[in-house]
């Protein structure tokens, strides 16, 4: 009996990638979906002589909308020449990473803030035609008409990502009118990317039956208006079991805030202002509670003394392999080396001599 995969992958348009995917039509005999080509020359990912790309599934769950045996498939895109990564695949050196730094155990929740959109480019609850809706104000986490906008499409977006088996942990209205957010996690660093692209790609497939558009734009709408992130929970085992890894955490990012920042997706001075709810661009910090900081520490964590830490820094239109993988690496490097250090200057132990 046949049934279908829906094959996705991340192309390579600039600054931010695209969501692309194609129908492969699979038999009774096949246990695990197989590696497919595509066109590179029309995703810009390769030049017409030598257009072959080579899609290799890393993840799949079931499909929600179309029911049954089919299923959606996350892939990884490789050059057909030698089959090693693509340029444009950012998986594989999160793959890397979360290998080497193993023994830490990282786990990540995104919130994936978005804006719905109205064909014509204006977020729905901005009136038609022009002109502007009530100042912010009763729009997070609210409820009723005038408020809310939308929600149909989230609670359908909500029932396929459960339905899929993703690890979808929450969604609530934002601080804009026509702006949502759902969180994806806990997850390692290469798991969450892949369900939160496959999170992405229901939305804007669900979106579709509506004629509205989701912009993971980073300030979609000028103004004194709040722009979209995609808010980075971070823990290593060290931060579940102590608070003293969540300061030494703050502290690695924050010693090289500038090298991760510049990653963290396009339009990021645009967002990151020092207003509505963030912290400038070009400085960093860290505080319990504090949603103007770079990263916050939540209350219940330092009540706790233990627990993660929240990036706030991510656009909604981040990758999430990159900013996994940057922030493991900065995060575990750093906890290594001063493991390493304390090692090194223990004092070594007195054997007491045996009597005769």
């Amino acid at each position: 009996m046949a049934y279908q995969a829906e094959y996705i992958w991340l192309d390579g348009t600039e600054p931010t990638p695209l969501l692309r995917s194609k129908t492969k039509i699979l038999h009774d005999e096949v246990s695990e979906p197989p590696i497919w080509g595509f066109d590179g020359s029309s995703t810009n990912q390769a030049t017409g002589d030598k257009s072959d790309c080579v899609l290799r599934p890393v993840f799949h769950c079931h499909d929600p909308i179309r029911g049954g045996r089919n299923m959606l498939v996350m892939c990884e895109v490789l050059l057909a020449s030698n089959m090693r990564p693509h340029a444009t695949n950012t998986r594989a050196k999160a793959a890397r990473i979360e290998k080497k730094y193993a023994h830490d155990d990282m786990w990540f929740g995104l919130e994936q803030e978005y804006t719905m959109l109205r064909l014509d480019g204006t977020p729905l609850g901005f009136p038609e035609g022009g002109g502007l809706p009530a100042p912010q104000g009763p729009y997070y986490c609210g409820v009723g008409s005038g408020r809310i906008m939308g929600r149909d499409i989230v609670e359908e977006h909500t029932q396929a990502c459960i339905d899929a088996g993703l690890s979808i942990s929450g969604t609530n209205p934002e601080v804009m009118p026509g702006q949502w957010e759902f969180q994806i996690g806990p997850l390692g660093p290469t798991a969450v990317g892949d369900q939160m692209h496959v999170a992405r790609w229901l939305l804007h497939r669900i979106a579709e039956d509506y004629d509205v558009v989701i912009s993971l734009a980073a300030k979609p709408e000028k103004g004194d208006w709040n722009g979209a992130g995609c808010h980075t929970n971070f823990s290593t085992v060290a931060m579940r079991e102590g608070y003293d890894a969540i300061i030494d955490a703050c502290e690695a990012i924050g010693a090289n805030y500038m090298e991760l920042v510049k990653n963290y997706g396009d339009g990021i001075e645009e967002r990151l202002t020092g207003k509505h709810e963030t912290a400038p661009w070009n400085k960093f910090s860290y505080g319990v509670s504090d949603r103007g900081s770079s990263i916050r520490i939540p209350w219940q964590v330092e009540k706790d003394g233990k627990g993660y830490a929240e990036d706030r820094r991510p656009n909604a239109n981040m990758d999430p392999y990159v900013v996994a993988a940057m922030i493991t690496e900065t995060v575990c490097s750093a906890a290594d080396a001063k493991a390493d250090k304390t090692t090194k200057k223990a004092p070594a132990k007195k054997v007491a001599a045996k009597k005769k």
